[in-house]
């Protein structure tokens, strides 16, 4: 793989599984108590009330995001904010196209009633549980179970959980996940249905392995940041001179990578999964990449399974947040598949920058046939944007998820009221 150098200097500057099983691996809930002092600052932070708003971005009239699939989308997201006792907020999303959003608002605002009044210690010592009760209510889980306007809509919920902690931890998301131990990273994955594939054992066993050279390659990030790939050169919807035009900029601007002959992606339905299998034998020397759709931890695991993708394309909101994206990085590193997250959406760049620089670090320590996507739109809405440098993502160092919409833009393009709605078109 090609990647780019440049000047150091000027880089700089710019709920209901019991857990035995995860218990004796990792220990009583105990092993936690080593934390005091940070346990003792999460349990003074309690949540108050919960924000969910529909938010939407007009990019249709531009024609950006648009696909074979996708023809006319509206960049949109459930947005949701964590008000607290403590002076801080969390925020999080699920990213959508534009119609149906409502529907995953709705959602939000059914489970964030899993958190109000909670301490964010009282989920943060047993992360996998608090994941399990999202999808365990007994009648509201017939409308997935674990798929869907729920599932997604209880990422938006767990990632504003972790963009909480984080604030709360004083660390960016990417840090907070690389400075835990083994253990608490075990005690935050939900492993039921997939112990066929991954056990617990093996997961630890995988994450201290790993833990060897974390700090050479946390230099290498710093220095060189994370290679990406551009798909802003050509949406389905532009014209061949201007992806010729854009495709010329990006490389005078550093760029390698661009997303048009690498692998062949989604090539069938995205639940396809021997479908995707018989493509891939039968394509010999085709990788073939899929998972900006795929549902769920136990559909990645068949998935891999099956050998039926070379590069598993995991999806900051499509699964269930933090938690369950963790699930399938290490399932992908068991069976030594790559990934290279999804990040066309309004946010989804912000998100996967810390799971891949997390993933990097503590689990699959390469960088081999690793890139992850970028679209150069709508950044300027957030308050910590990513940071892209010569085609090479920039560790993020602000304490959070990166995802903080600025409050002018929930304003503004709040649906159906928000400004950029109601003016004549």
């Amino acid at each position: 793989m090609v990647r780019s150098k440049w000047n150091k200097n000027s880089f700089l500057n710019t709920i209901y599984q019991t857990n035995e099983e995860v218990n004796s691996v990792v220990g009583p809930k105990s092993f936690l108590e080593n934390r005091k002092e940070s346990r003792t600052q999460l349990k003074t932070v309690k949540i108050t009330n919960v924000r969910a708003i529909d938010l939407r971005f007009p990019t249709s009239r531009g024609m950006l995001g648009s696909d074979a699939v996708n023809k006319d989308p509206d960049y949109s997201a459930a947005y949701c904010i964590l008000e607290t006792d403590a002076g801080i907020e969390g925020h999080g999303l699920t990213f959508t196209i534009g119609r149906g959003t409502e529907l995953c608002v709705s959602a939000l605002e059914y489970l964030s009633r899993a958190v109000c009044g909670r301490s964010l210690s009282s989920i943060t010592d047993d992360f996998a549980s608090f994941a399990r009760q999202l999808s365990e209510d007994s009648q509201f889980r017939w409308l997935g179970p674990e798929k869907g306007v729920i599932h997604i809509a209880a990422a938006a919920l767990i990632n504003s959980v972790w963009d909480l902690y984080a604030r709360a931890e004083q660390k960016p998301v990417w840090k907070l996940l690389a400075e835990m131990e083994p253990e608490q990273i075990i005690r935050a994955v939900n492993f039921r249905y997939i112990t066929d594939a991954l056990t617990p054992d093996e997961a630890l066993e995988l994450l201290k392995r790993s833990s060897f050279g974390k700090e050479e390659r946390l230099t290498l990030l710093e220095h060189e940041g994370y290679p990406a790939y551009t798909t802003s050169v050509g949406w389905y919807g532009f014209s061949d001179d201007r992806v010729r035009e854009l495709c010329h900029e990006a490389i005078a601007d550093g760029w390698t990578h661009f997303k048009l002959p690498w692998w062949l992606e989604e090539p069938t339905n995205p639940d396809d999964i021997l479908g995707h299998a018989r493509i891939r034998r039968e394509i010999p020397g085709m990788r073939i990449a899929t998972g900006e759709c795929c549902s769920n931890r136990i559909m990645f695991k068949q998935f891999l399974q099956a050998q039926a993708l070379d590069v598993c394309q995991i999806d900051s909101c499509r699964l269930a947040g933090v938690n369950e994206n963790l699930a399938v990085i290490l399932l992908a590193a068991k069976f030594g598949v790559p990934v290279c997250p999804h990040a066309g959406g309004v946010g989804l760049c912000e998100y996967v920058q810390h799971l891949s620089i997390f993933d990097f670090l503590c689990v699959s320590a390469s960088l081999e046939n690793r890139v992850i996507e970028y679209v150069d739109h709508l950044h300027e809405h957030f308050l910590d944007p990513v940071c892209i440098v010569k085609g090479h993502y920039v560790l993020p160092r602000r304490p959070g998820y990166s995802i903080e919409i600025c409050p002018e833009t929930l304003n503004k393009f709040a649906y159906p009221h928000g400004e950029v709605w109601t003016e004549k078109q």
